[in-house]
Parts: structure tokens; C-alpha cells; sequence
């Protein structure tokens, strides 16, 4: 979903301060007069789904304010090679200033969105759902997340406040799994959900003994194995399986019958899109 754009600008301002650096664009200053004003077209050069438009929107607007900007392919949108995904007219010397910045966004976040929609054609056949982690690059994960929305997928929790996750080394440390659980449910809020990560049948059991988790994390198991978990749980507990998903054996994990899917290799891993801007007039 679209991070407001409040949100996204302080990161964009630092992008181009990064690279404007001390001077600016001394290539661009040196050969483009200050009144010349052109027309570039961002175009994909390969096939994918689109994600970050706003930003490389904000990129070319802080460094002309009156850049008519028109989006032909907002996010979201399946392009193919050629296809023209925004237009911008404006000062000549500001869209070759900002056109890196604007091609970065946008080429790493339509790869994101590219790469969870292949996951997501993969399981359309089953009830799985896709969703992220939070397995993100430092600074942009409710950029990667928007993008993994557009993608098809479903966002996981934002960041360790918003839900309770237990895993291996919170079981280990409190001493149980049930003990961990019990923990964390006299501890939190009633609106908070609880999930804990188990890594046999044996500790789903157990967890389904405390009667007190909401979801269960079914890790690094094979597809047979996920599917006796989800007999097991019958209903009681939202499913997710995670550990090693791939784009070959994701239909198969997805046909074991869990409710969710989540990769972290959407974010942390996502082929960047090809996409280019080229001038017009």
C-alpha cells in the first residue's frame, strides 16, 4: 500500500544530496544551459511489475518544482519491454541531475514487486498467501513492503513492535517453548497477536497444548512434513511456512495447505528492473 509521501521524501532529498554532493552536477551544469527544457520518458526495458513511482515523482519535482509529470504505469502495473511507465517535462538540467536517483528507486522496488509476484502466480492454484519478512534493506523496508504489496503479495509485521514473534533463541533463552508463550501472553496487550516459530512436530504439539499463540511459524520443513503440521493444527492456528522458499519449490510448499508463504529473498534479494530514461525533446 502507498507510503505517504511525508514518509518518502527525506529519503529521496538524501539520495540526491548523496549524489549531487558538494558542487552538483558539474556534467549536466557544463553542458546544459540553465532555461533549457526537455522531455524524457522512463520506459521498462524488460518485463515486470512496477513499484516506487512516487519516489522517482519526488525525485524530479524537489529539483524542478514545475516538472509536468504524467504516469502511465502506476504501481502495480505489469509492463513489458518498451512500455512507457511515466513522461516528464521539465528543466533539462534537473531530469539529468535527477534521473539516477529516480531510476534507482524504481528499478530496485519493481524488482521486489517482480519477484513476489512470480511467487504469487506460482501458488494462485492454492489458498497460500505471499508475504515479506523483515529481511529488508536498511532504511527502505516501508518502501519494500509497499513494493511487495504491489507485487500481490501481504505485508508480515513492520518491525518487532507490532506483533510477537517467538522464535528459537527467545525459547532457548526463557527455558520453553511454553514457557516463552505463556511469557509473552501475560505480557502484552490483547490486541497483540502471537506467533512462534517451531522447527518439529513435536514443539507444534506443544504449542498447540498452550492454547495461547494465534499463528505458528512452520520452519525449514519439507512439503510432507507441512502438510501433517496443518492436520495437526486443523484450523486452530494461522499457518505459515517459511525457511529456503524458491521460486521452484514454492508451489509445492504452497500445496500442503499453510496459509501463508513468507520470503525473505523478495526483499533482500530481488533482481533490480531494468527500466531507462530516455530523452525526447
Amino acid at each position: 500500500m502507498p507510503v505517504p509521501s511525508l514518509l518518502v521524501e527525506p529519503q529521496i532529498r538524501a539520495a540526491l544530496a548523496e549524489d549531487l554532493g558538494r558542487v552538483g552536477d558539474i556534467t549536466t551544469n557544463a553542458t546544459i544551459d540553465t532555461e533549457q527544457r526537455s522531455k524524457v520518458v522512463m520506459a521498462a526495458r524488460e518485463p515486470g511489475v512496477v513499484a516506487g513511482i512516487e519516489c522517482a515523482r519526488i525525485a524530479f519535482s524537489l529539483l524542478d518544482p514545475t516538472a509536468i509529470i504524467e504516469i502511465s504505469a502506476p504501481d502495480g502495473s505489469a509492463v513489458a519491454p518498451g512500455d512507457v511507465v511515466m513522461t516528464v517535462t521539465g528543466q533539462t538540467r534537473a531530469l539529468l541531475s535527477a534521473e539516477r536517483v529516480a531510476l534507482n528507486f524504481v528499478g530496485h522496488l519493481s524488482g521486489v514487486a517482480t519477484a513476489t509476484n512470480s511467487l504469487v502466480k506460482a501458488v494462485a492454484h492454492t489458498k497460500a498467501r505471499i508475504v515479506d519478512t523483515r529481511k529488508t534493506l536498511p532504511g527502505l523496508r516501508a518502501l519494500e513492503k509497499a513494493a511487495v504489496f504491489s507485487g500481490g503479495g501481504v505485508n508480515h509485521r513492520f518491525g518487532l513492535d507490532d506483533a510477537v514473534l517467538i522464535k528459537d533463541n527467545h525459547i532457548a533463552a526463557a527455558g520453553s517453548l511454553t514457557r516463552a508463550v505463556e511469557k509473552a501472553k501475560a505480557a502484552v496487550g490483547h490486541l497483540v497477536k502471537i506467533e512462534v516459530e517451531v522447527d518439529t512436530l513435536e514443539q507444534l504439539r506443544e504449542l498447540l497444548a498452550t492454547e495461547k499463540a494465534d499463528a505458528v511459524l512452520l520452519d525449514n520443513m519439507s512439503p510432507e512434513t507441512l502438510r501433517e503440521a496443518v492436520e495437526l493444527v486443523d484450523g486452530r492456528l494461522t499457518t505459515e511456512a517459511s525457511g529456503k522458499v524458491t521460486i521452484e519449490n514454492v508451489a509445492a510448499i504452497a500445496e500442503s495447505g499453510v496459509d501463508l508463504i513468507s520470503s525473505g529473498w523478495i526483499t533482500h534479494s530481488a533482481k533490480n528492473l531494468d527500466l531507462g530514461l530516455d530523452y525526447v525533446s
